[in-house]
């Protein structure tokens, strides 16, 4: 085989996969630079129909620079290349053509006919010995062409090229010939103004170099007439056949040039009369000689000898002499051919040459079996058709009315349009049923005869599947053709008469329902399939074409396009697409990125061809073919261009024109464009505009939607490059000239941005750039006409195809810069999915709900979260040790800071610092997040500023709570060195006593007993204390102060407020349970009928509030007690914080002034009692006199021991242990645990975001099925959770011993603290044991809280041995840290949650309420992320009526759910609209803050219909109303379909 990189192919063929791929080779402009390229080189070119691509060269090995000065021999220029280096461009062309299986011949042939190149009719086989005729690889040309006898009427005739009866003129050589056979070919085709080389020749590239495998090769063209006398060369349509080599040496060639051909030329310098070739034809083919008369060859007397013989006549013989130039030559030749084929009667399709092939023993390409078999197949569904419109609704039912009656119930169930005052769930359930019964419509249809065939014919193997979809692609084009061209003619004939109007719209509409396509197979297909998925999963159907997505997903693979939109019902066949998707990614396993490249623009722009050039792929083209809907193919990526673009598929998006005039006279019609244009933008990396036109003027219409179309991603997180072609654009200054147009359409495409930001409710968006990127000079591309010269003789202009190679290849280089994540196909499919739900609601913005994107939110919350808790963690911990310093100040630090003010300055600045330093990071890691190209960051980048701002706000917040804690334990701390230095010196008052009284016993020498001793040191106790002086204890009016605030906090409520309080005492408030009363507000809400308000159901939530707020508080208040601290007024000021936040959720009860009062009186009643005791209690513990009572029997024991001179280091070893060290290790593990259990819950899925904690908890109640825990969640839902979180603690913890292991591990980190301490202190040497403790209480210091007036009694008359202390002290601490261990594996979780400072389920709550705001409307709390949320969401409504709302004339629970109402035309009023009706679909006007997402699916809600249709009567009875009416389709939901809307609502895969 000549061409050495094709030779693999002649064995397992160049298959249309292979060639279309996209590879470095697709955008790169290297020349070729070996034989082995230039078959790829051609192939390339002519792929994208560049009629350049014969023009192929590479550098010769003897091409060298030469310098100038260098010498050189004029002989040198006489030596030409070596030949062998060159290849003959007939010869790449053969070898192509043998190395190809049929689809790819048939491409090239299309493509070279398509360049007005010849194509081979007979293909020689240089190895074989063996030529074949090419029908299958000609059957895809089709010509358009006007006759002369359709001129005046202005028709056409439109026909596939091996069908048409054309009279065919071959052109042959006999032994060796000085004219150029194939130039001269070329001229007679080409007329005066525009020469073409249609057949490789002499005087071309490489035209001279000798052929090698291309001899007895037989080229084809035609020429077609326009139907104008003066542009046309021949006014009949005419095959031409150029035979490649001298007829002597193919004979056989030349026998069936001669049985097919209506004329054979045969061209000769010299005609040997011993040649019998020309004598024995035994054809009636018509012989003309053509010699050259000026050839050293020539032979005039054989020449008329061979005439004599053949009896031709003067006209069969053309001489070129010396008098007639080459024009005229070829004029002769003309008129010969024209003469033949006006005469000629001879008239053969090529199909039928294969009759003559077959006698003459050459092969004939479509006599494979897989193609016959095909043939057969397609025949036989074909056969059938007689009446196109009749046969689609015979043979493909599923796609007509029933289809297109399903398509407007699906949007009329997102739209609620007709919903009138019907109720709205109940007109749902109605629509469902109504589509119901149409998919039972449609399975009561059996599959067709046609569709049976072919369902059958698309499951053979894959080179059948493939000829058996091209022969019906060309059987049912050829039949639309027909069908078309008769309803054409008889539009026109109709138009002559206006009364005709009626009859003109009924053969418009046959027009358009006349197409027949494998489309229309495939879209029967894939409704037998959407239908068979509406039958239960064990129906035999159902599991019987479970096969049909994995043929259509290897359809795809195999490159056939597949329907993405239906055109005609305007829809998307979800269930059938979907499953495609998903058995493509199944296929493809592993290499299942792809990217997505649509084009959009107006209709007959030339869109497909655009594609089909860019890409060399197949789009419908032809003749009334234009595209309806969208089609999506699949082009694989070469795996070294994988790496750089990141994917491993390029998907095409080829869609119907915007705009489209048999669209124009629906109402529908903008509807459904901005449908198509939001979808294919949607889902496309890269969305090429075509503009057909020049003026930008005109692009008004279809910018306007495309604009709609780039806003609406921009603000669901994607954004795709945009590119704009502008067509039919020649002039080579056309970008320059344009530059005013471009402006101009820059300002345009700024002024739509604007409209369409208005009309999306989006006004931030004011120029096209905020919308994507665009750059005017560089996102913009002119492409010049497609034809050069007037068709059908008109080759591509290289122009066109040199323009189109530019965008691909830029296209390509946009694609290698992005910088977002590239999609798999099942998150294409996700977006396909949730894209298309969005279009079909009338709001795009407000309904669109995605999987994807909601998948990189909750990661982005999921990664926020941790952040958050690791900053609160670390400001947890620094607060904690800075009160323990602040404790401690006089101890641990008693030589460097004596000023308490400053110290509190000091550690104010540091907590500053270390926030600061926290915030930075928060922010950083925020940006970094967001700068990464994985997991689709892209999609959420809407949301950066929300979560910067959410870390900022909570950098304030934790500011203003720890600035708050240290400033109370800084006040707690005032006055208390004073206390300390007093008891102090006490101590030592008393101590120093003790030691002169055992001296002055001792003295005595008289042995004490025990009674004694205790009578002795009890006069002494009595005589000291009478002696020492007591400062009088300040009790602080802490009720006072709880008023005074409380009087702050409700001055805002005007003198209504005032007047209460004037008249309540606050010290008998709060000692009887609360009852909500509030006549006064519920007097006015009755003064106006409200639609929502019931007196009983007001009072119910308002009493579930209050009880709310009020074990909240109760909860504040116990645990500050627990604390045993003092009182402090940021106590108060926080708990009057809580009630406010509680009561902003709740509108009518924020706007009670008489509740709010009666309800703070109320808590601040008991608080303050309790606050009040605190304060003593603290008081009492620090009392002086009280302190030395409470440690006067520890002295006693003391001056006992001391007396009797016992050994005290055991005793006041463990002394110091018990009173110090084991309640401060005991506060420090308790200050601990709770961090360490909130941690522990944070590992579980169902505390790692709002969302997911909403979807657990509702899960957890549908498993559970008990109405009690329906009832509280919906009407007292913060209650609820706060138990729900603490049963998960509960149950997460009884059955693990993790508490025990966060202790134990906190027990060890205090114990080491310790040991360490005693340690380092046993190195310092001191004098005794009092100094040996201060410095292990020094180094304890900002560790563990230790209590100073229990380490001031255990150094009392401690006269212990240092180092047998410091022993003893080491075996007390081990001792101690064994009791504890026993105390905690004794200890039950509720008394261990009990003792906590930080209650974990109270830290839990926080992060799963946040704003706790709840839907105006049905009440589901907000899930949006952080605090700093501007606009609040749910993923799942509910209906009202679960909270109570009825109808007021039936006093029924309502079943609506405001996921619905806001698509709806119903209307709604309530207190914030002042009791007038608005509008659900403006409701934001009302409620801003809040965004209502209408429902992604009908399923979606399932959930609480089954919750509502299980517990009716019980909530009825609850609330005292009427049950709910149920509709229908709610009674059929079962608890698992319930299960798998809630997966489906909160995107749990």
């Amino acid at each position: 085989v000549l061409v050495k990189s094709l030779r693999l192919h002649l064995s397992c063929k160049l298959s249309l996969s292979k060639i279309l791929q996209i590879d470095k080779k697709t955008t790169d402009d290297q020349p070729s630079k070996c034989k082995s390229d230039l078959p790829w080189y051609f192939l390339k070119k002519l792929m994208m129909v560049n009629v350049t691509a014969r023009n192929v060269k590479y550098p010769s090995e003897c091409e060298s620079d030469v310098s100038e000065n260098e010498e050189f021999d004029l002989d040198d220029l006489l030596i030409s290349p070596n030949s062998a280096d060159v290849l003959n461009m007939l010869d790449i062309i053969t070898a192509l053509f043998l190395c190809s299986d049929g689809f790819v011949q048939q491409e090239l042939a299309l493509k070279m006919s398509m360049c007005q190149f010849s194509v081979p009719l007979l293909l020689p086989d240089c190895d074989k010995n063996q030529s074949t005729l090419m029908v299958w690889a000609l059957r895809d040309i089709v010509k358009k062409y006007r006759p002369k006898s359709l001129s005046e009427s202005k028709g056409f005739t439109e026909d596939r090229i091996v069908v048409s009866e054309l009279p065919m003129i071959s052109f042959v050589r006999l032994g060796e010939c000085s004219l150029s056979k194939s130039e001269i070919l070329n001229k007679l085709l080409s007329s005066s103004q525009q020469y073409h080389d249609t057949f490789v020749h002499h005087n071309m590239d490489c035209g001279d170099r000798p052929r090698r495998i291309s001899n007895g090769l037989t080229e084809i063209t035609w020429y077609l007439p326009c139907g104008n006398e003066n542009m046309d060369i021949f006014s009949h349509p005419v095959a031409l056949a150029n035979l490649r080599g001298d007829i002597a040496s193919f004979q056989t060639h030349f026998s069936f040039l001669c049985q097919t051909s209506a004329a054979v030329f045969v061209f000769f310098d010299n005609l040997n009369p011993e040649c019998k070739l020309l004598k024995n034809l035994n054809s009636q083919t018509e012989i003309f000689l053509v010699g050259n008369h000026q050839s050293r060859n020539f032979s005039l007397d054989g020449l008329k000898q061979r005439a004599t013989d053949m009896s031709l006549k003067r006209k069969n013989v053309i001489l070129k002499t010396t008098d007639i130039n080459e024009v005229d030559f070829v004029m002769c030749l003309r008129e010969a051919v024209a003469h033949v084929v006006e005469k000629t009667k001879m008239k053969m399709r090529i199909e039928q040459m294969a009759e003559v092939a077959h006698e003459l023993g050459i092969l004939v390409d479509e006599d494979s079996p897989e193609c016959q078999t095909g043939r057969k197949k397609a025949d036989d569904i074909t056969a059938e058709i007689q009446d196109i419109l009749k046969y689609k609704e015979d043979q493909l039912p599923l796609q007509g009315q029933i289809w297109k009656d399903l398509t407007s119930l699906e949007k009329e169930e997102v739209r609620l349009r007709k919903v009138g005052s019907e109720n709205i769930e109940q007109y749902k359930s109605d629509l469902k049923l109504q589509k119901n019964e149409l998919r039972k419509k449609q399975n009561s249809h059996d599959i067709s005869t046609a569709m049976t065939s072919f369902i059958s014919a698309v499951s053979s193997n894959s080179l059948e599947r493939g000829f058996f979809l091209k022969w019906m692609r060309i059987n049912l084009d050829d039949m639309s053709r027909v069908k078309l061209s008769e309803l054409r003619e008889l539009y026109k004939e109709k138009c002559k008469n206006s009364e005709n109007k009626k009859e003109i719209k009924e053969i418009d509409q046959q027009l358009s329902d006349s197409s027949l396509g494998t489309e229309h197979f495939f879209r029967e297909m894939g409704q037998i399939y959407e239908a068979s998925r509406a039958l239960k999963k064990t129906h035999p159907s159902h599991q019987q074409l479970n096969h049909l997505p994995k043929l259509g997903a290897q359809l795809l693979l195999d490159g056939f396009p597949l329907e993405l939109v239906d055109g005609d019902a305007s829809n998307i066949p979800l269930s059938w697409v979907s499953d495609v998707l998903s058995q493509l990614n199944d296929l493809v396993g592993s290499k299942n990125r792809i990217l997505v490249v649509t084009v959009l623009g107006v209709q007959s722009t030339g869109k497909s061809t655009l594609l089909n050039t860019m890409f060399g792929v197949q789009f419908a083209v032809s003749s009334g073919r234009c595209t309806r809907g969208a089609f999506m193919l699949l082009i694989r990526i070469d795996e070294e261009l994988q790496k750089e673009l990141n994917c491993d598929f390029m998907m095409i998006i080829d869609t119907e024109g915007l705009r489209s005039p048999e669209l124009s006279q629906l109402d529908s019609s903008y509807e459904h464009d901005h449908e198509l244009a939001t979808l294919v933008v949607g889902l496309s990396d890269i969305t090429i505009i075509n503009i057909a036109m020049e003026n930008s003027t005109e692009m008004k219409d279809i910018l306007q939607i495309v604009v709609h179309a780039f806003l609406r991603m921009k603000e669901v997180g994607k954004k795709p490059q945009c590119y704009f072609v502008h067509q039919n654009v020649s002039d080579v200054s056309a970008h320059e000239k344009n530059l005013r147009d471009r402006k101009l359409l820059f300002e345009q495409l700024n002024e739509m941005t604007q409209a369409a930001a208005r009309e999306e409710k989006k006004e931030q968006n004011k120029s096209f750039t905020d919308v994507m990127a665009y750059d005017p000079d560089t996102g913009s591309c002119y492409i010049p006409g497609l034809w050069t010269g007037n068709p059908p003789m008109a080759p591509v202009n290289t122009g066109y195809s040199e323009a189109v190679y530019e965008l691909k290849k830029n296209i390509i280089q946009l694609l290698r810069n992005r910088n977002s994540s590239v999609n798999t196909v099942l998150e294409f499919k996700e977006w396909m999915t949730s894209l298309w739900n969005a279009v079909k609601h009338e709001n795009f913005l407000f309904s669109f709900r995605n999987s994807l994107v909601a998948e990189a939110y909750m990661r982005l919350c999921t990664e926020f979260n941790k952040w958050e808790w690791e900053f609160k963690k670390e400001m947890y911990n620094w607060v904690t040790d800075a009160e323990t310093r602040i404790s401690h100040l006089t101890l641990a630090a008693q030589s460097q800071i004596y000023d308490l003010k400053q110290f509190h300055r000091q550690l104010k600045t540091e907590a500053v610092t270390v926030m600061s330093v926290w915030e930075s990071k928060l922010l950083d890691k925020v940006t970094q997040y967001f700068e990464q190209t994985d997991g689709h960051v892209y999609l959420v980048v809407g949301y950066k500023e929300e979560f910067s701002n959410r870390a900022r706000s909570l950098r304030k917040q934790t500011e203003r709570s720890v600035l708050d804690q240290l400033q109370a334990a800084v006040d707690i701390k005032q006055g208390m060195p004073e206390l300390d230095r007093i008891k102090e010196n006490h101590m030592k008052e008393i101590e120093k006593a003790a030691i002169e009284l055992i001296e002055k016993c001792r003295k005595r020498k008289v042995q004490m007993n025990d009674e004694e001793l205790d009578e002795e040191f009890n006069k002494l106790w009595n005589e000291i204390l009478s002696k020492l002086t007591f400062p009088k204890q300040h009790v602080r009016d802490v009720i006072g102060d709880v008023s005074r605030h409380l009087r702050v906090n409700l001055a805002h409520r005007g003198s209504y407020a005032h007047e209460i309080l004037s008249k309540t005492r606050l010290e008998d408030c709060g000692k009887k349970p609360f009852k909500y009363k509030s006549e006064r507000f519920l007097n006015k809400m009755m003064n106006s009928y409200w639609y929502f308000f019931n007196i009983e159901t007001h009072t119910k939530v308002a009493q579930k509030s209050a009880d709310l707020i009020i074990d909240t508080c109760e909860k504040y208040v116990n645990n500050k007690q627990n604390q045993k601290t003092n009182y402090h007024n940021t106590y108060i000021e926080e708990m009057l914080q809580i009630i406010d936040q509680h009561l902003e959720k709740n509108e009518d009860l924020k706007k009670d002034t008489e509740f709010d009062v009666y309800l703070k009186l109320h808590i601040c009643g008991f608080a303050a009692r309790k606050f009040q005791q605190m304060h003593q209690d603290f008081l009492d513990e620090k009392d002086p006199r009280k302190c030395l009572m409470k440690y006067k029997p520890d002295f006693c024991a003391d001056f006992k021991d001391v007396f009797h001179e016992r050994d005290q280091c055991q005793k006041k070893a463990e002394e110091f242990v018990n009173k110090c060290l084991k309640p401060a290790v005991e506060h420090f593990i308790n200050h601990y645990l709770g961090l360490s259990i909130v941690d522990e819950m944070l590992k579980k899925e169902e505390f790692s975001t709002r969302v997911a904690f909403q979807y657990y908890i509702l899960l957890d109640l549908l498993s559970k099925k008990n109405f009690n825990d329906y009832l509280s969640f919906t009407s007292s839902y913060e209650s609820f959770v706060k138990k729900w979180i603490l049963q998960k603690i509960q149950e997460h913890f009884l059955i693990s011993s993790k508490t025990f292991e966060f202790e134990k591990r906190h027990l060890e980190t205090s114990v080491s603290y310790i040991n360490e301490a005693i340690e380092k202190a046993k190195t310092l040497n001191r004098e005794n044991v009092k100094n040996l403790v201060e410095d292990i209480c020094k180094e304890l210091g900002d560790k563990l809280a230790m209590s100073q007036d229990a380490l001031g009694a255990s150094m009392f008359l401690n006269n212990a041995d240092q180092d047998k202390f410091a022993d003893c002290l080491t075996i007390s601490v081990k001792e101690m840290k064994e009791i504890l261990r026993e105390k905690f594996k004794t200890s039950t979780l509720k008394n261990k949650l009990k003792c906590l400072h930080m209650q974990p389920q109270d830290e839990l709550f926080q992060r799963v309420i946040v704003c706790g705001k709840q839907c105006p409307f049905c009440a589901v709390p907000c899930e949006a992320g952080g605090e700093a949320h501007t606009q609040h969401w749910a993923s799942l409504h509910r209906p009202q009526g679960l909270g109570g709302h009825r109808w007021p004339h039936t006093d029924k629970l309502i079943t609506d759910i405001c996921s619905s109402c806001v698509e709806s035309e119903n209307r709604f009023r309530c207190s914030q609209t002042n009791n007038e009706y608005h509008p659900y679909k403006r409701y934001r006007e009302i409620f801003p803050d809040w965004d209502i997402f209408p429902d992604g699916s009908l399923e979606a809600s399932d959930y609480w219909k089954y919750i509502m249709t299980k517990y009716n009567d019980d909530f009825a009875k609850e609330y005292k109303a009427e049950p709910a009416d149920i509709p229908e389709t709610w009674r059929k939901i079962t608890s698992q379909q319930a299960e798998e809307s809630l997966k489906k609502s909160f995107y749990v895969k």
